[in-house]
């Protein structure tokens, strides 16, 4: 427990010097982590039962040469698409927003660097720091987990257009045209 401790105290103590801005970069990536994860979960067991059931609606349908059954099954494999990229929108959206948070705290901390420099001069060397510190630290909290974040858009993206083409292939297994 003592490590756990450490590193909350960390955390704490990087939130209380980040600023602002960093309170809300921390929920935001929290949020985007929940939402990655739900993707993952839903890819890895939920679509292999959703994918079953689409094919099992299919596989029940009678007639499959009409243009009511391309339009059906057209419908299907889009809503099936439809369902992998559900939050992808939202997961991409708060990659994109991060370093803007990160930025805003950047600009934060050095207003209150000048604010510093203008009432005491450059004599208050540790008020100075304090701003230039909160500036890296919500850069740097910005760009990591907006970082962070961009890879696992990107391989979420690719799973879901990977699994959107294996149903439509699967459907088409039992679809001659």
């Amino acid at each position: 427990m003592g490590m756990l401790d450490e590193l909350l105290d960390r955390l704490l103590s990087l939130l209380d010097r980040g600023g602002e801005a960093m309170s809300f970069i921390l929920v935001l990536s929290v949020l985007m982590w929940i939402l990655i994860l739900e993707r993952y979960w839903f890819l890895w067991f939920s679509y292999p039962a959703e994918l079953a059931r689409v094919q099992a609606i299919w596989s029940q349908r009678q007639e499959r040469h009409s243009r009511a059954a391309k339009r059906f099954k057209a419908h299907l494999g889009a809503a099936l698409a439809a369902s992998a990229r559900r939050t992808l929108p939202v997961i991409s959206t708060l990659v994109q927003v991060l370093p803007l948070l990160g930025l805003l705290g950047t600009v934060t901390g050095m207003i209150q660097t000048f604010e510093v420099i203008t009432v005491y001069g450059g004599s208050n060397r540790s008020g100075i720091a304090g701003g230039i510190s909160e500036a890296l630290l919500c850069t740097m909290g910005g760009l990591v987990t907006a970082l962070s974040g961009l890879y696992f858009i990107v391989h979420l993206e690719q799973r879901a257009r990977v699994a959107a083409d294996e149903a439509l292939r699967l459907m088409g297994e039992n679809y001659k045209e």
